[in-house]
């Protein structure tokens, strides 16, 4: 960070701090959520009418964004300094969030669970209540801006209602992870270059960082630091604290290539707080299904590590392990080395890429052709089109949806995107 975000970091965490204590000492003192049961209570349904009834006005949704940013920075000419240098994946988060958000108004719990966790993470970037304010402000006047002279003020009242909803339940969630750091340091350890264009990292945070195997984390580097990329966890919790994480490069100019290529033995990288679902129960009671698809290894690596740790594990676990050539598997032991150290497992490997539209199509046929699936417990990582791709095999072949775990997709799945 620069010297004025380190210095407004840390105010921010003295606040924090504060606050915290002020919590401690008053423990029969109401949540301040409770002052926003109103925005609990809107009728989200009636609301996501109007705007998908309107929503022609304001599209495309990348210009209502354009001028969101433009407003908001001309109010507000510090905030800039609170995002990255490039606005183009900011961008498109919000316009997937807009959109995830249109689509599920009217399922009040899933928002407030999603955008509960989307305020703990958003704890990391410095983000404060009254940011939203300014926040609403830039959207009310894109919003007028965009759609010009048919606008009116039922249609504005209808999609300020809609983010007054969203950002009580971001407050909310960055209230309750008081007791945690907005984020993590942590010292590269070991960088290495695994083949061509991925990188495996090691670093050891400054401070216990708490997880559980399957789960990912935001990761920003010095390089960009502002800048912030999810990726999977590659080791389970172990006691001397060190992460693993692999990095593929999937573009110049963004956090992938700062990881992959930038990056040195010393260097130190800040760490968001964890986040998913795609963790084992306590007592497994379902024989296992993982699906990894390239450095979606990270993943079932560690979720492997854990069940190692068990010992006693109780239930076969089948691991497809998907790559475009035989050089995509690039794990430390090869498939039969995994089966030989724990007889409880079975390893298919599925070498080769389908067509330019599908190309994941070969992992997810060998998945659905392989047997019945539906006593198992699924946990599928990867790219998002191979986790679509495998999850739509999966249901068709009627493993419930609760038997199924896995990150959040990019916008046309079923939550908030992460990208990898």
């Amino acid at each position: 960070m620069t010297p004025v975000n380190a210095d407004y970091h840390a105010l921010l965490a003295r606040h924090d701090a504060m606050r915290l204590r002020q919590r401690l000492l008053s423990p029969g003192r109401q949540q301040e959520g409770a002052a926003h049961e109103a925005d609990r209570r809107h009728d989200g349904e009636a609301d996501q009418r109007v705007i998908v009834r309107h929503l022609d006005l304001v599209m495309p949704l990348d210009t209502l964004i354009a001028h969101l940013y433009d407003a908001m920075f001309a109010q507000r000419p510090f905030l800039r300094s609170l995002f990255p240098h490039s606005m183009e994946f900011q961008r498109r988060h919000l316009e997937a969030i807009l959109r995830y958000l249109i689509e599920n108004l009217h399922q009040p719990d899933e928002v407030r669970s999603v955008f509960g966790r989307l305020g703990r993470e958003h704890r990391k970037l410095g983000v404060r209540p009254a940011h939203f304010a300014t926040f609403e402000a830039a959207l009310r006047e894109a919003l007028r801006r965009t759609a010009g002279v048919r606008w009116n003020q039922a249609m504005e009242e209808a999609w300020l209602r809609m983010l007054r909803f969203a950002v009580t339940a971001m407050v909310e969630g960055a209230d309750a992870a008081l007791a945690e750091p907005p984020s993590w340091q942590a010292t590269v350890v070991a960088h290495e270059l695994r083949r061509e264009g991925l990188a495996v990292l090691r670093v050891r945070p400054h401070e216990p960082y708490p997880y559980r195997a399957g789960q990912y984390a935001s990761v920003a580097s010095p390089l960009l630091p502002q800048a912030w990329r999810q990726y999977s966890l590659a080791r389970a919790p172990r006691p001397d604290g060190e992460l693993e994480f692999h990095v593929r490069l999937t573009g110049t100019g963004g956090v992938s290539e700062a990881l992959v290529l930038g990056t040195r033995v010393g260097d130190t990288l800040r760490l968001g707080p964890a986040g998913g679902t795609m963790t084992l129960d306590d007592d497994v009671t379902h024989d296992l299904l993982l699906v990894a698809g390239d450095v979606g290894w990270a993943a079932a690596k560690a979720l492997l590590e854990e069940l190692t740790a068990r010992r006693k594990v109780g239930r076969r676990v089948h691991l497809f392990l998907g790559a475009h050539a035989p050089s995509g598997l690039y794990g430390e032991e090869s498939p039969e080395e995994l089966e030989r150290r724990r007889p409880w497992l079975r390893v298919v490997p599925v070498i080769g890429e389908g067509p330019a539209t599908d190309p994941y199509r070969p992992l997810a046929e060998a998945v659905a052709r392989h047997g019945d699936w539906s006593g198992h417990l699924a946990l599928v990582s990867g790219p998002p089109a191979m986790v679509r791709a495998t999850v739509a095999g999966l249901a068709d072949a009627r493993l419930p949806a609760e038997h199924i775990r896995h990150d959040p997709l990019p916008y046309g799945g079923d939550q908030v995107p992460v990208m990898r």
